[in-house]
C-alpha cells in the first residue's frame, strides 16, 4: 500500500501542528525507520494538546490502526512500574533506602543482603540477567524466575557498577513490590493507576482485549549482539533467553505479568500517567502521587557508564533521567523508552507528559530517530 493512502486521524491544539507534521513524516521515512502503525499523545498542564493515530495494525497493511489499538511497549513498561513503586513509597509501604531483604528475605543469599531497593531499580544490583539457562516459558513462571534471582550471586559488588537489567528488572522490582504492598504490580496498576486516570493500559492483558492488539513487526535491520564487544555480564541481559518480536504475540506472553517488558497500552493511556507526573501528581481531578514523591522519583542514583547501553546514563528511581537529551531540552525531564521505539516521558517544568506507541520496531534500545524527532517537535511547540 502506498504512503499516499495513509490515513492519519486525531487532532492537535493550535501551535502543535509541527508535531502532527513530524508524526506523518515518520510514515514516510526510508527503512529501517518507517512507521507502519503508530499513536502519539501529548498533555500540557493536564490538557491534551496532541492526540494522533494512523497507519496499519498489520505488516500487510490491511487492518487500520485505531485510536484504541493496544501494543506491547517493551521497556516503556519499566517507567510505569517505576511510577507504581513511587506511589508505594509515597504511601509508606516501603522506602527506597530499605534493604531488599527486609521485604524479600530469600534475596539475602549469595552476598546480596545489603542491596537496597534504590540500587536494585537503578540497575546497580548486579543481576542483569539469569545465570541458569532460562527459556521464554520460564519467564511465565513468576515463582521460578524470582527464586532463581534470589539465589543468584551478583555479577559485581552491588552499587559499584551499572548495567541495564533488560529483563530481570521486572522480576526484581515486581517481587519487592508484591512483598511490600501485598499485591502484584499489575493488579496495582489496574486498580490504582489505570482505573483512576482512565488510562488504557494493562500489565497482564485480559483475553477480552486481544482483538485490539497490533502485533509487533520485527526490525528491518537486526543487531548482531556478538559484534558489540559487550562484557559477559552485559550479554546476560540480552541472550538468556534471547527475545524475538514474535514472542510478544503468544497468548502466554500477553497473560503474564512481565514488569520489565509486556505492558500493553495506547499512547494516550501511557501519556496520562506522565501527564500526572508532570502536573504535580494530579490528572483530571485525581491525585496519583504527591509532588514530594515525584522529586524523589527523579533523584540521581547512578551516573556512570552503563555496561550494556555503552554510554553514561543517569538513572533515577527506576527511570531514565534526561541528561542524554532523549526527552527534550530539560535535563530534569524523565521517562523510559522501549525496544522498538516506544516511549513515555514527563517534563514537570514544562508541564508536558507524552507517549508514543508503534508496531514497526527499530533495532535501537534507545535513540530511535522517529522518537527523537517527535520529542524535538514537542519541545519546539511547547
Amino acid at each position: 500500500m502506498a504512503v499516499r493512502e495513509l490515513s492519519i486521524d486525531g487532532e492537535v491544539a493550535r501551535g502543535f501542528e509541527r508535531v502532527r507534521d513530524q508524526f506523518i513524516a515518520n510514515f514516510e521515512r526510508p527503512e529501517p525507520y518507517q512507521d507502519t502503525g503508530a499513536s502519539l499523545a501529548v498533555y500540557r498542564h493536564g490538557e491534551r494538546v496532541v492526540d494522533l493515530w494512523g497507519g496499519w495494525r498489520d505488516a500487510a497493511r490491511t487492518r487500520p490502526w485505531m485510536r484504541d489499538t493496544l501494543v506491547n511497549v517493551y521497556s516503556t513498561t519499566k517507567g510505569i512500574v517505576a511510577a507504581a513503586l513511587a506511589m508505594a513509597v509515597d504511601r509508606g509501604h516501603l522506602r527506597y533506602e530499605d534493604r531488599v531483604a527486609q521485604h524479600w528475605p530469600e534475596f539475602a543469599a549469595a552476598g546480596k543482603d545489603r542491596i537496597t531497593v534504590a540500587q536494585l531499580i537503578s540497575h546497580q544490583g548486579g543481576l542483569p540477567g539469569f545465570v541458569a539457562p532460562t527459556s521464554i516459558e520460564d519467564l511465565y513462571d513468576w515463582t521460578l524466575a524470582c527464586s532463581r534471582l534470589a539465589a543468584q550471586a551478583p555479577a559485581w559488588p552491588p552499587g559499584e557498577a551499572t548495567s541495564y537489567h533488560a529483563c530481570t528488572y521486572g522480576f526484581l522490582a515486581g517481587e519487592v513490590f508484591r512483598r511490600a504492598v501485598g499485591q502484584s504490580v499489575g493488579k496495582f496498576i489496574a486498580q490504582e493507576m489505570a482505573g483512576p486516570l482512565g488510562a488504557d493500559m494493562f500489565l497482564g492483558l485480559p483475553a477480552s482485549e486481544d482483538h485490539r492488539v497490533a502485533p509487533m513487526i520485527a526490525p528491518a535491520v537486526e543487531v548482531d549482539l556478538a559484534t558489540l564487544g559487550l562484557p559477559p555480564f552485559a550479554m546476560m541481559a540480552m541472550g538468556n533467553p534471547q527475545l524475538q518480536p514474535a514472542d510478544s504475540s503468544a497468548v502466554a506472553w500477553r497473560r503474564a505479568e512481565l514488569p520489565a517488558m509486556n505492558l500493553h497500552g495506547t499512547a494516550d493511556g501511557i501519556a496520562r500517567v506522565y501527564a500526572a507526573l508532570a502536573n504535580g501528581g494530579e490528572f483530571a481531578g485525581k491525585r496519583l502521587i504527591t509532588p514530594v514523591a515525584i522529586e524523589r522519583l527523579r533523584e540521581v542514583q547512578s551516573n556512570r557508564h552503563d555496561q550494556l547501553l555503552g554510554f553514561e546514563m543517569e538513572w533515577g528511581q527506576g527511570l531514565v533521567l534526561n541528561t542524554i537529551g532523549a526527552y527534550g531540552p530539560n535535563p530534569r525531564a524523565f521517562g523510559h523508552t522501549g525496544w522498538g521505539g516506544s516511549f513515555g516521558f514527563a517534563d514537570p517544568e514544562a508541564g508536558i507528559g507524552a507517549a508514543y506507541t508503534l508496531n514497526r520496531m527499530g533495532a535501537d534500545l534507545i535513540g530511535d530517530p522517529r522518537g527523537v524527532d517527535i520529542v524535538q517537535a514537542i519541545a519546539r511547540c511547547a
